[in-house]
């Protein structure tokens, strides 16, 4: 039953990936892509642990594997963030922005 389980996630977590790698395909949007890899490392991750029997710290690596996407999708969101306020700064609409003369 738990091999059902971990089967069915990864199977989310790929067709997510898909998803994502479609939208990346279309916009070339770097966060499409950061989502897109972070999830098939959960895919990969969830299938892992389907299939790996030992028990302890032999399975740390797993974990890792698990931080590794957490830490793709933080970086994914403060690179689309950072690239937001730069082309917003270089419009003249960003929060450095100076206010526009009035008379």
């Amino acid at each position: 039953m738990k091999q059902m389980l971990a089967g069915a996630l990864a199977m989310g977590f790929g067709v997510a990936a898909l998803f994502f790698l479609r939208f990346w395909r279309t916009t070339r949007d770097r966060l499409f892509a950061f989502f897109s890899l972070a999830l098939v490392l959960m895919a990969l991750n969830r299938i892992e642990l389907a299939l790996n029997t030992s028990r302890g710290e032999e399975r740390a690596h797993l974990y890792w594997m698990r931080f590794f996407a957490f830490v793709l999708i933080l970086l994914a969101i403060l690179d689309k963030n950072r690239t937001q306020r730069h082309s917003a700064e270089r419009e003249g609409t960003g929060p450095g922005a100076s206010a526009p003369d009035e008379p």
